[in-house]
């Protein structure tokens, strides 16, 4: 038995509830099971139910046995005094709250129907990669579109709540925050982190001061990455060093260390330090980029925007040891463009409506997303294989979500699909 069956058999009653008592024997009638929760906290929130004579709101906790409770430290965790009612298959201890108040209990153990629960193991354990695709044909067609919606929605609010967390570390300045995102996805994912404490150890409003000068900005940037540390026999490279000497004494600049950064293994378009020079063009031609947002602009006027020429020296190196082997524009290619827009443009354009509750910023990220061209990956792929539409990111971000939230993880009970099949 596991937990995320006692959670489904609870959500759509796949129990018998004739006479239910707690295991102390006091009755128990069901008003309202509670909202299913995704989130940290009691599985299911605002439940009503009638435990003997009274009249219980709270949550609803599942779990296989009563023990777990106490191995899961609920007992010291305030968010679990709302608790009216603890549902496991088995029970065998006693559980209290933080305020040494018995929680009562329901025991399912002979309530389920042992039958379904082994139908439900063998659908997981098929062998394929997911558990339902020798079945997708049965399923209607409109709920796998609206299982597609609603994962494109989680994936926008999981996104959003990142940016909205960093947004109140910034005290609500969407321009750093936007700064800050820019940066760590033009890192792509093996330089993401590092991209995102260089933004914050190049605050928005120096880099602004000293956007005035290439090399400046060059340098600041570079720079803040450790990466001009050692002297090398270049000219370029010793005219950034002394100008970012003079700017880390002048704004008391404490630099990253240059070991955190990765090259290996990437195609050289990706490698850090052009991305560090493309940055710096981006900003001497732009001195405001969230505009781009609160003007909704379109894909094109966006490239325009970012689709900056860097310096000559980067339109020849990838690194300052890795010359090119034709002088290229050096600007951010088509690829990291897209990606761009994708998971930064369109999740800060969802969150500012959500914050600023003006919809019309959302329904714009979704008519980007309509816009650009979808990822292809293995995820994507494997779904177009299986009769799932791949036309544009905006059905690219669900596949993906659907795949690492769900079907990755076998959470069949919490999919649409998954349900649909195993009822």
């Amino acid at each position: 038995m596991t937990e995320d069956y006692l959670q489904y058999i609870w959500k759509f009653s796949k129990f018998d509830q004739t006479n239910l008592q707690t295991v102390d024997g006091e009755s128990v009638h069901i008003i309202k099971k509670g909202n299913h929760n995704s989130n940290a906290g009691p599985d299911f929130l605002e439940g009503q139910l009638r435990i003997g004579e009274t009249l219980w709101a709270g949550s609803v906790e599942i779990h296989v046995k009563t023990s777990l409770w106490s191995q899961h430290n609920h007992q010291n965790d305030e968010r679990y005094n709302n608790v009216v009612l603890h549902v496991v298959y088995e029970h065998d201890k006693a559980i209290f709250n933080q305020h040494g108040e018995l929680i009562p209990t329901l025991e399912l153990k002979d309530r389920i129907d042992e039958n379904a629960y082994f139908y439900y193991e063998q659908f997981l354990n098929t062998g394929k990669k997911l558990p339902c695709e020798n079945r997708l044909k049965e399923v209607p067609p409109y709920l796998v579109s609206n299982t597609i919606d609603a994962a494109l929605y989680e994936r926008l609010e999981r996104k959003s709540s990142e940016i909205t967390q960093s947004l109140e570390f910034n005290k609500g300045d969407w321009e750093e925050t936007f700064h800050q995102f820019l940066f760590k996805y033009l890192g792509m994912k093996v330089n993401s982190e590092q991209m995102m404490e260089l933004s914050k150890r190049v605050p928005l409003r120096i880099l602004k001061k000293e956007s005035q000068s290439l090399l400046s900005s060059e340098a600041l940037i570079i720079g803040q990455a450790g990466l001009l540390e050692q002297e090398l026999n270049s000219t370029y490279h010793q005219e950034l060093r002394n100008e970012y000497l003079y700017l880390k004494q002048k704004y008391g600049l404490v630099p990253m260390k240059a070991v955190v950064w990765k090259f290996s293994r990437m195609r050289p378009a990706n490698f850090p330090t052009l991305r560090m020079a493309q940055l710096a063009a981006v900003y001497v031609a732009t001195k405001q980029l969230f505009y781009m947002i609160r003007d909704k602009m379109s894909n094109k006027d966006i490239a325009l925007v970012l689709n900056v020429e860097p310096s000559s020296f980067w339109q020849n190196h990838y690194s300052f040891k890795s010359e090119k082997n034709k002088s290229t524009s050096g600007k951010i290619g088509e690829l990291a463009m897209n990606s761009l827009i994708i998971n930064c443009i369109v999740p800060f354009s969802f969150s500012y409506g959500q914050c600023t509750g003006d919809e019309s910023y959302q329904n714009y990220a979704l008519e980007l997303l309509e816009r650009t061209k979808p990822e292809q990956n293995v995820i994507t792929k494997r779904f177009r294989t299986l009769g799932f539409e791949n036309r544009n990111a905006k059905d690219s971000q669900a596949l993906i979500q659907l795949n690492n939230q769900y079907c990755s993880m076998k959470k069949c009970l919490n999919c649409k699909i998954g349900v649909y099949l195993l009822q």
